[in-house]
């Protein structure tokens, strides 16, 4: 028989493109389900009994990893997240499998290949109590700061150590992250990136700009009174906006 599978996700766009991607570079998958969130999850889990679940880390209540523990060792599971530093801590660690959002298509082949050959024995609950654990330590609050993201630099990807960032840049689609030396792109907002970086190094300072301030050279005033920061080895000038300029009062 040809193995199911359900997702779970709680963005619908997200659903349908790993839904169709699925459907090419694995035909002989049965969907079975799809679920909005970890609850309904659950519930279409114990109704359709599938081979496997790709289930996004961040859905609501139940999330993907307490679900991924409520079904430890009847099915083999694949997370599918938005956020770098769970992929990163997969793809370390062997993880049982893990896509990054938007799903890659080579990517996805991948996974697949490890699928198919993982169907042929048990789930590992070895391998995924010692994942789902070291995660979860990951996002507690006294560890929940990056310390790599992965990023796309030309047409590869590139896990960058935070402390190398200069800056990061709102663009209309991605986020800039510039190192000295070269630059890479990343889909995470600068709003979610905020909460996940240390506020004492990295300030934002403008709507579209989050600067590290051990990477700052010096901070001064244009003709037109306005901050801009000049940033070590960089060349870039950063404007301060008004929203902002309470954080160099001194100037």
């Amino acid at each position: 028989m040809n193995p199911k599978a359900l997702i779970a996700d709680d963005e619908r766009l997200m659903r349908e493109q790993l839904r169709g991607r699925l459907s090419v570079a694995w035909p002989e998958l049965q969907l079975v389900a799809e679920a909005r969130n970890g609850s309904e999850a659950l519930a279409l889990f114990d109704r359709e009994r599938p081979d496997l679940a790709f289930l996004d880390i961040r859905m609501p209540a139940p999330n993907g990893l307490e679900v991924a523990a409520k079904l430890a060792g009847q099915c083999h599971l694949v997370f599918v997240t938005a956020y770098e530093a769970h992929a990163i801590e997969a793809f370390e660690r062997g993880a049982v499998d893990y896509l990054l959002k938007p799903v890659d298509p080579d990517r996805l082949a991948v996974t697949v290949e490890r699928l198919k050959q993982r169907l042929k024995s048990p789930p590992d609950l070895d391998r995924l109590a010692s994942i789902l654990s070291s995660i979860q330590k990951k996002t507690t609050p006294a560890a929940s700061r990056l310390r790599w993201i992965q990023a796309t630099v030309g047409n590869q990807l590139r896990i960058v150590a935070i402390d190398e960032v200069l800056f990061f840049q709102a663009t209309d689609k991605y986020t800039r992250v510039v190192m000295q030396g070269g630059e890479a792109l990343i889909r995470k907002p600068l709003k979610e990136l905020l909460g996940e970086l240390d506020a004492e190094q990295y300030w934002q300072i403008h709507r579209a700009t989050i600067v590290n301030m051990r990477a700052v050279a010096n901070v001064a005033r244009d003709v037109q009174g306005r901050l801009i920061v000049s940033i070590k080895d960089c060349p870039e000038r950063l404007e301060v906006s008004r929203g902002y300029t309470h954080l160099f009062k001194s100037l």
